[in-house]
C-alpha cells in the first residue's frame, strides 16, 4: 500500500489523453462515458484487437442485472491471501492513514461519481464475498454505476433490490470476507483473462466486461457511432430497393461509400 504513488499511477497510464483526478488516475470525460452506454461488445473488442490490446475482455460472470449496461471508471483493487506479515503490516498502514472498517471499506471510500470498483480477488467466492447489501449500497451512493468483482458477494436478495446497479461477480455465498489481504488500490490488476489499469472505461454487457484504455475511449465510440449510421443507411437502401443484400453486407463499393457520404453530410 505504501509504494502506491501518484507519480506510479502516471506511468502506468501515460498515454493517457485527458485530465487526471488528483491520485493521477485517468479522468475520461463523461461524455464520452454515456456515448459508451450504446457500444456493443464487439465494436469495443474490434477497436482493442485492432490496436495490438488482445487481453481486455471477461466473460463468465454471474451478472446479477443482465438488461443494464455498466459504463465508468475503473477503480482497481488487488487482494491476496493472507499470510499474516504481510496482513499485520497492511493494518497499521491502514491505521496510520485513518481507514475505517475492514480493507475492502477502504477501496469503497475511494469511489466517486461514474467510477466502477473492480476487484481482484483470485476467483474466491467462499471467504470470497467482497460485499454484501450494506457495502453494496456504500459503493451505490457512492459512484452510481456497479461492481465487477473476481469473487463473491453476500446478501444477494437485498442486493438485488438496490435499484440501477449492475453487478458481475463469480458467485454468491453467505459467509463473510476472510482469509484475504488488500495487496493495492489503483494497481494493475488481472482480472480472468484481462489486465485492468486504474482509470481504464469499463464496459459491462450481456455477454462480459471490456476494460478499455483511456486513450482509445474515443475511437471506440466513433468506431461504434460510425457502424450504427452505417448499417441504418444500408437498411434504408434495402427497403428503397436501391441495393441487395448482398451489396450491403459486403465491404462497399466506392459508389456507395460516396452515397453514403452524402446521405450523412460527411
Amino acid at each position: 500500500m505504501r509504494l502506491i504513488s501518484k507519480e506510479n499511477i502516471l506511468e502506468w497510464t501515460r498515454l493517457n489523453p485527458y485530465d487526471r483526478f488528483p491520485d493521477g488516475r485517468p479522468n475520461v470525460p463523461d461524455d464520452i462515458l454515456e456515448r459508451m452506454k450504446s457500444v456493443t461488445t464487439e465494436e469495443a473488442w474490434g477497436v482493442l484487437r485492432g490496436n495490438g490490446y488482445n487481453f481486455q475482455f471477461e466473460g463468465n460472470w454471474m451478472n446479477l442485472h443482465p438488461d443494464q449496461v455498466l459504463v465508468g471508471r475503473a477503480v482497481t483493487a488487488m487482494f491476496v491471501p493472507n499470510r499474516p506479515d504481510l496482513h499485520e503490516l497492511v493494518e497499521e498502514e491502514g491505521k496510520e492513514a485513518g481507514r475505517i472498517g475492514g480493507q475492502n471499506s477502504w477501496v469503497i471510500d475511494t469511489l466517486v461519481e461514474n467510477d466502477v470498483i473492480v476487484v481482484d480477488l483470485f476467483g474466491k467466492v467462499r471467504d470470497g464475498t467482497f460485499a454484501g447489501d450494506n457495502l453494496g449500497t456504500a459503493i451505490k451512493s457512492r459512484s452510481n454505476t456497479g461492481m465487477v468483482i473476481d469473487g463473491g458477494v453476500r446478501d444477494l436478495q437485498r442486493l438485488y433490490d438496490i435499484p440501477d446497479f449492475a453487478i458481475f461477480v463469480r458467485g454468491t455465498d453467505p459467509t463473510a470476507i476472510a482469509n484475504v489481504t488488500l495487496l493495492g488500490i489503483n494497481v494493475p490488476i488481472r482480472i480472468g483473462h484481462a489486465t485492468v489499469l486504474p482509470g481504464d472505461v469499463v464496459l459491462g454487457t450481456r455477454q462480459g466486461v471490456v476494460f478499455i484504455p483511456p486513450h482509445l475511449a474515443e475511437q471506440v465510440v466513433q468506431r461504434s457511432e460510425d457502424v450504427r449510421k452505417r448499417d441504418h443507411f444500408g437498411q434504408l437502401r434495402i427497403r428503397e430497393g436501391k441495393y441487395t443484400p448482398g451489396q450491403v453486407d459486403r465491404k462497399w463499393s466506392e459508389e456507395m461509400e460516396a452515397d453514403f457520404k452524402e446521405w450523412s453530410g460527411q
